[in-house]
């Protein structure tokens, strides 16, 4: 016979270095489990770099969804009217900025001169009882008619008119006000009788 099977021998040739192996196996995995846990262990973590718990964090989560980006509106307050800019940017750049469905486009002196040769007062009409694809008020039906007009001045004036602002009339109830006469002071009514 050959030498040949004694050529791949392995370091392990005794049952005593068998049992040592093994339990030198165990022992180096437990010692690396062991450490693996103090190091996990002995550093604080914080959730992972989340702040979740802060009194402020949770606040928000559970705030209401509807007071983020609505602004609450008094509607018993009196009516602010906006400039004619601002209702032509809100309302009417939609199709006047770039002639939509007919409409004459904002600063085009040749579109704006046949409605400016009608009269200030056609084009207010048109504006606010709609015509053909322009809807009434031009679709915003919380613009109060003075601030219609408003607009139909600005677009007009930039496409070469020269119309005046609207003036704005009197509140009813402050010209209410001011023109009742003053109500007589009443007295106090006299404590009933004790009985």
């Amino acid at each position: 016979m050959s030498d040949a099977h004694n050529e791949h021998e392995s370091l392990i040739r005794t049952p005593k270095q068998l049992v040592g192996a093994v339990v030198g196996f165990f022992a180096v995995t437990i010692i690396g489990i062991i450490l693996l846990v103090q190091y996990v262990t002995t550093t604080k973590l914080t959730g992972a770099g989340s702040n979740s718990q802060a009194p402020e964090e949770v606040a928000a989560r559970i705030a209401p969804v509807a007071n983020e980006g609505y602004t609450l509106k008094d509607s018993n307050a009196p009516k602010v009217l906006q400039s004619g800019e601002a209702v032509y940017t809100a309302t009417c750049a939609a199709c006047h900025g770039a002639g939509v469905a007919g409409a004459p486009k904002f600063g085009d002196s040749g579109a704006w001169s046949a409605r400016i040769a009608q009269g200030y007062d056609t084009v207010l009409k048109h504006a606010l009882e709609g015509l053909r694809a322009m809807p009434a008020k031009g679709g915003n039906p919380d613009l109060d008619d003075v601030e219609v007009a408003r607009a139909v001045v600005y677009m007009a004036n930039h496409g070469g008119a020269k119309f005046k602002e609207p003036e704005v009339p009197a509140a009813p109830a402050a010209a209410a006000a001011a023109s009742a006469p003053a109500a007589p002071a009443t007295e106090p009514a006299a404590p009933a009788p004790a009985k």
